[in-house]
């Protein structure tokens, strides 16, 4: 039945794919008038386990009538013996009884076995994919026993020698020697074309991947050797597209620090200029924010996440293209925040809005996994024919000529 039927757990990880994107996508579903679409995907991502369950079903069918045919089969032929011994006077109706007792009590635990076999195929795959799970080996152990623990971050980053390419696209390298260095309590911006690896520098300082060579220092120590956990305590991520939970927003700041007070969530929220639209919400603190914050939109999403990283205290922050997807003035208002919660910290900065970080310490600017210039805004924007100054000649040329982004 494991052979015939295939793998159905493979077989129904593509429905369900499509069905979750599909309920997590919902409004845009909605919105495309796409419903009988993903209706009649999800129909056809069902063909092949429908297949392969008939088969299951024809073989559970056969096997399930073949053994209840042995089991009576065995009883008409004990009885049919018995009938014979007594008759000869081999033995008395007694110890016939007995042993016919036995062999129904047999036959029926073999019959009820075979009878199971559905439910002994769905456990063994279910083990299957628990014990796949469990006895997966993590490239980057967070808890790994011999590294040492990290108490106290300056924030210095230095990024030597790197060379870097993700896991799923081995043969296309982001880095090849990428150099790059950030001091304590200073920021730097990394801009550039889209895909020249931008977020990838903030991958490897988070340690969400290791290169395949060079060394990602923080105070002058290889990350590899640190405590991942530890290390992590004391940096804060603030990304393009905030990632909240379908809990309240009191609890979403309140991740940064589980130990927080409500006076500390209700500062941390002040800091980040959140606290006068969360408390003009009917519930306030309470109010839910839904399934991956759908009820915020996205000025105050970002501003529940910066608030989030304001309570955690980071010694280093890394934000991600945190104001590129924000209208003029809710980006005002984040920037705001964003000011607040960089000073004193080392701050790595990826953005495509150039505006944003005039006031970056440095700027480096990246190309085709290269660093191509580096320097301070007004440095890099003397540069004529430099690559920076060109970026910000385009941008300023797209914002007075909006037609541009039509064409």
């Amino acid at each position: 039945m494991k052979g015939f039927g295939g793998n159905l757990g493979k077989a129904y990880n593509h429905a369900s794919r499509v069905a979750g994107e599909a309920v997590g996508n919902i409004r845009t579903v909605a919105a495309f008038c796409a419903e009988e679409k993903v209706l009649d995907l999800f129909a056809r991502e069902l063909n092949a386990p429908k297949k392969q369950l008939w088969l299951r079903g024809q073989l559970t069918g056969i096997g399930y009538g073949v053994s209840q045919c042995c089991m009576y089969c065995s009883y008409g032929l004990a009885l049919w013996y018995a009938s014979i011994l007594v008759k000869n006077q081999d033995t008395n109706f007694g110890n016939v009884m007995k042993a016919f007792m036995v062999l129904i009590l047999t036959a029926f635990g073999v019959a009820e076995t075979l009878a199971m076999a559905p439910d002994i195929v769905k456990g063994s795959q279910a083990l299957g994919s628990v014990f796949a799970i469990i006895d997966r080996k993590t490239e980057i152990e967070p808890e790994e026993p011999e590294a040492e623990v990290v108490t106290d971050v300056k924030g210095a980053i230095e990024l030597r020698h790197i060379v870097f390419s993700y896991p799923a696209r081995p043969d296309a390298n982001v880095f090849q020697d990428l150099n790059l260095r950030v001091h304590a309590g200073r920021s730097l911006a990394v801009v550039g074309p889209s895909g020249s690896g931008k977020s990838s520098v903030i991958a490897l300082i988070a340690r969400f991947y290791d290169p395949q060579s060079g060394v990602v220092f923080v105070d002058g120590k290889d990350i590899r050797k640190l405590n991942l956990r530890s290390l992590r305590q004391h940096i804060a991520l603030v990304q393009q597209e905030p990632a909240l939970f379908a809990t309240s927003i009191y609890e979403n700041i309140k991740y940064g620090a589980d130990d927080a007070t409500e006076a500390e969530v209700i500062a941390a929220a002040k800091a980040a200029n959140a606290h006068s639209f969360i408390s003009g919400l009917p519930q306030g603190y309470k109010t839910d924010v839904g399934e991956r914050g759908t009820q915020l939109s996205g000025g105050q999403k970002q501003r529940v996440a910066i608030a989030r990283a304001v309570l955690k205290n980071p010694a280093i922050l890394l934000l991600d293209e945190a104001t590129s997807a924000l209208d003029a003035e809710s980006e005002k208002v984040v920037q705001e925040a964003l000011d607040r919660l960089m000073k004193g910290r080392t701050t790595v900065v990826v953005a495509h809005r150039l505006s944003t970080i005039r006031g970056a310490d440095s700027i480096a600017v990246l190309q085709g996994g290269q660093i191509v210039e580096h320097g301070s805004h007004n440095h890099l924007i003397s540069k004529a024919g430099g690559m920076y100054a060109q970026l910000i000649s385009l941008q300023q040329h797209n914002n007075r000529n909006p037609r541009m982004y039509n064409k």
